[in-house]
């Protein structure tokens, strides 16, 4: 960090007392709703499904709530600060592939016609016990490290928003009083608790978007937006697969399965809203509507990014050197445009939009965790025990497992020292689960020779897409240099995580047919394997 950052970054926000208590006043309302809902979470069904009556237009607002998270509005941000224009590409293949789904009904509307609470309890049905509790352990273990980093994303939104001091204490506090609100209510009131609350924050969160963006319009201005990126980034800011750009055609490519498929079709945290709804019907037309706020929800930020990259670009060198060029400080893509928020918001204002953003972070964090934790309760434990849980059981054990979840959050979000970028973090260990699910999905459902061990080497060889962490990339790259004699530089830049992403989701598919064929069911298998459940 530049010498000189910790004084002009502490003054870059008009965050002032007022903006506090209108913060304070909507945290407050979210945990009144988490307690006031306890009494209705009386059954496994009602705790993680909502009794499965929610409607169409709730669905789309708890959806937009939950996938439209602070994590979301952060890392395409950043994608927009360091890609500028040329990132709007994933929000057309995000909104593409949701309305794809909404009008085919694509492996969410069959699901819920299944009547399944989770992805692997379909597995169950399908293939049998053993490939529920693989899929449960590796779609847990993926999710938890997916989410791993939204504590300290959140954080640094709102550490550069207010203007709070970026040292390692503010970050840890911040951090801390966010996981203890996100438990509260989710622990309390299961997923009742959280659609209610998404509701409240998908309408604060709707107010502010409009708000920020139109300022961020009058303040900057679109042409002079075009200008900086012109100058700042050249073609690469304008054409998401030219050489030499942020993206490249692999990016490309893989976001077409990442964003344009798995982030509405297979990613639990969104299949759990259309498991919840009241009928398949109802789930085609939540897609479907929901696709202009999954376009929306990738574009918005982007523009936000771009801004803050503007008005970072045309200030003057001292403070933009924080943020643009090799002096620039430790996660300036991240910073930046919480801190231009600070800096052109104005007090009042500023505080409501940090409400609405750590509305966003709520309605996400409260959904990932009730999801994993009961993934664990569901699809490991419960099938494994041996004798049946009762809905008490249950429900304490997925509050257990919620409560121990979001201390590993903690730890890992303080610790975790990958370079990734934040959507390439998520995309990738998302990958570790979702390369087997979307294979073994569309399988299970639409070819009828899937067959159990298939689904089981599918979901096995998915997991592989774990080496597209940066980590992990660049170690594997090494230990091959151990024994032969490459590029190792060379060889990490053109490895890329979209490549092996791409390999692993290309190895899955090839290794679920080909195992599925050489090795089919026996006749009755399926039914044999149900009654040993």
């Amino acid at each position: 960090m530049s010498p000189f950052a910790e004084i002009e970054l502490s003054s870059l926000s008009n965050f002032q007392m007022i903006d506090w208590i209108i913060v304070g006043c909507y945290l407050s309302i979210s945990l009144i709703i988490g307690i006031l809902v306890t009494r209705y979470a009386t059954s496994m069904t009602a705790f993680i499904g909502a009794g499965r009556s929610v409607g169409p237009w709730l669905g789309v607002a708890t959806m937009t709530g939950t996938e439209m998270g602070l994590i979301t509005v952060m890392y395409m941000a950043q994608a927009g600060f360091t890609g500028g224009f040329a990132a709007f590409h994933m929000a057309v293949i995000a909104g593409s592939g949701t309305l794809f789904v909404g009008l085919t009904g694509f492996i969410v509307a069959p699901l819920r016609a299944e009547k399944v609470l989770t992805i692997p309890e379909y597995y169950e049905k399908r293939f049998g016990k053993d490939v529920r509790v693989v899929g449960g352990i590796i779609l847990a273990a993926a999710g938890i490290l997916n989410m791993g980093l939204f504590l300290q994303v959140g954080a640094k939104f709102i550490v550069g928003a207010t203007g709070l001091s970026f040292d390692g204490t503010a970050l840890m506090n911040v951090m801390t009083v966010l996981l203890i609100l996100v438990l509260v209510y989710t622990v309390l009131g299961g997923m009742i608790s959280v659609i209610l609350t998404d509701y409240t924050q998908f309408v604060v969160l709707s107010f502010g978007i409009i708000a920020t963006t139109y300022l961020a319009i009058n303040q900057i201005g679109v042409s002079e937006m075009q200008v900086a990126i012109a100058e700042g980034m050249g073609e690469a800011g304008f054409n998401p697969v030219t050489t030499g750009g942020d993206f490249g055609i692999s990016y490309v490519l893989f976001q077409l399965f990442a964003a344009g498929i798995v982030g509405c079709a297979v990613w639990p945290t969104a299949v759990s809203r259309a498991l919840a709804m009241e009928s398949p019907k109802a789930v085609k037309q939540q897609y479907t509507v929901s696709a202009i706020s999954f376009t929306i929800r990738f574009l918005i930020p982007m523009f936000w990014g771009i801004a803050a990259y503007t008005f970072f670009f045309n200030s003057s060198h001292e403070i933009a050197s924080m943020f643009i060029g090799e002096s620039a400080i430790d996660d300036a893509g991240l910073y930046a445009m919480p801190a231009f928020l600070g800096q052109v918001l104005p007090t009042g204002l500023l505080g409501l939009i940090v409400a609405a953003m750590i509305a966003a972070f709520m309605s996400t964090h409260d959904s990932y965790l009730l999801c994993w934790s009961s993934v664990l309760t569901q699809d490991v434990v419960a099938p494994l025990s041996k004798n049946e849980l009762s809905n008490d059981q249950r429900i304490t054990l997925t509050r257990v497992f919620i409560v121990l979840i979001g201390a590993f959050i903690w730890g890992w979000g303080l610790f975790y020292e990958g370079n990734d970028r934040i959507w390439d973090y998520m995309v990738i260990t998302g990958s570790i689960y979702a390369t087997g699910a979307v294979v073994v999905l569309v399988g299970g459902l639409y070819w009828s020779k899937a067959s159990r061990r298939g689904a089981m080497v599918a979901l096995l060889v998915g997991a592989t897409a774990l080496l597209g962490l940066e980590p992990m990339r660049h170690g594997c790259i090494a230990l091959i240099a151990i024994v032969v004699t490459i590029d190792v530089e060379y060889w990490q830049q053109e490895v890329t995580s979209s490549v092996v992403g791409l390999f692993s989701l290309g190895l899955t598919t090839l290794s679920f047919i080909t195992c599925s064929l050489a090795l089919p069911d026996r006749p009755n298998c399926k039914e044999e394997q149900s009654s040993d459940a």
